[in-house]
């Protein structure tokens, strides 16, 4: 957040990045799901076993990425400014 009286950036509270991290989250599990379910649905009806066991394997683990790089920045707290 930008004070346009003092032009200083103040760091964005714990409220307001537990609330937009978890908008996002949710967005992208919908999102990924999606994905993943459209391209299974391509793939697995042909596929072999192995092939089959692969894509479960990458694509029920792939999501969690995001989350684990997300779930730290909410919960950060934000760093204690010095005052001038």
């Amino acid at each position: 957040m930008i004070s346009e009286a003092r032009g200083t950036v103040q760091a964005m509270t714990p409220h307001w990045k537990k609330l937009i991290g978890t908008i996002g989250l949710l967005a992208w599990l919908v999102l990924y799901s999606l994905i993943a379910m459209a391209i299974g649905a391509h793939i697995l009806p042909r596929a072999g076993a192995i092939l089959t066991f692969l894509y479960y394997l990458v694509a029920g683990t792939l999501w969690i990425v995001p989350v684990g790089l997300a779930l730290p920045w909410m919960h950060r707290e934000p760093a204690p400014r010095e005052r001038p």
